[in-house]
């Protein structure tokens, strides 16, 4: 993982999950925790090595990719952590991921993993979106629900870390569909990132911009394509079930559904884009033959 020095203050490791540091005199604060203690380890080796100090840490939401090496980190420095509303009960049991993503059911021995289930951290503070002073640190958050929800970006010194409020177009591309629990929410927070004046931004998947607004906008541009794809179908098909809509996406793009944890992922991810549809309300549904079913509503277009 290299370490990038955005300014005087805005550092990030650059990674499959970035996570970000600022520097504030003899405080320091670390965005995000990474999938697992090995990852962590690393991050804490070379701030050490560069005399930078660790003393805070900001999580942007409840996906183990970026809170599962925070209870390493906790067990071996004194951290003052920092956590959304709301993604913070996941955080301190997140046994609730996997419980969410299997419909409320007890989830099976597969679904305990490191991917699905970090282990627990401790949340010291609470925040919702606001302007904070804490201990010399000086910064913004944003809510930026659509991908997780109750996500949080923070500004500081002029920098904007993001979460996965949006990806880099090779993560989006990479991943075809990409996971959300609610499009319609995911696209609102695109446009309000667009309305944040700040130097540069970091998303957790991707590289550091100063000009930013054009991934953004590639990003908007995207889950609009897959919005349209399902009317499209629902509108030939006159009505279609949820599981047949979550075949046709996942064979369309051809991503790899081999296995339950993955299919719960894009099931969760196609369902995402539907809320959307029936968010705009060109959308309607019923329960047929036991079945969720989806047809275009009359006069949409």
């Amino acid at each position: 993982m290299q370490l990038i020095q955005i300014n005087s203050n805005c550092y990030y490791f650059s990674g499959s999950v970035n996570i970000g540091y600022i520097n504030q005199g003899e405080s320091g604060m670390i965005v995000d925790a990474g999938i697992d203690s090995q990852t962590m380890k690393k991050v804490l080796k070379k701030l050490d090595h560069e005399g930078l100090p660790v003393t805070h840490l900001f999580i942007t939401h409840a996906h183990s990719d970026h809170y599962g090496g925070g209870s390493y980190l906790q067990q071996d420095r004194a951290i003052y952590t920092f956590a959304p509303y709301y993604e913070e009960a996941i955080l301190r049991n997140p046994s609730i991921e996997p419980l969410y993503l299997f419909g409320g059911n007890d989830p099976l021995p597969e679904l305990r993993n490191k991917f699905l289930e970090g282990n627990s951290i401790f949340v010291d503070e609470v925040l919702q979106e606001g302007v904070y002073e804490r201990d010399g640190f000086n910064f913004t958050t944003y809510l930026l629900p659509g991908h997780s929800y109750y996500q949080l970006g923070i500004k500081i010194h002029d920098c904007l870390y993001v979460g996965d409020a949006y990806f880099s177009e090779e993560q989006l591309h990479k991943h075809k569909i990409p996971f959300l629990t609610d499009a319609h929410l995911a696209i609102q927070s695109l446009y309000k990132l667009k309305e944040i004046h700040t130097k540069g931004a970091i998303p957790g998947h991707g590289e550091y911009e100063e000009d930013f607004h054009d991934t953004v906008d590639a990003n908007i541009a995207y889950h609009h394509e897959l919005i349209h794809m399902l009317w499209a179908y629902i509108e030939a098909e006159k009505l279609v079930s949820h599981e047949e809509l979550i075949a046709y996406m996942c064979n369309t793009y051809q991503v790899k559904v081999d296995q339950l944890p993955q299919w719960l992922l894009f099931r969760t991810a196609v369902t995402a884009y539907l809320i959307a549809l029936l968010k705009q309300d060109q959308v309607g549904y019923k329960i047929q033959d036991y079945r969720w079913m989806f047809y275009i509503k009359e006069g949409e277009a």
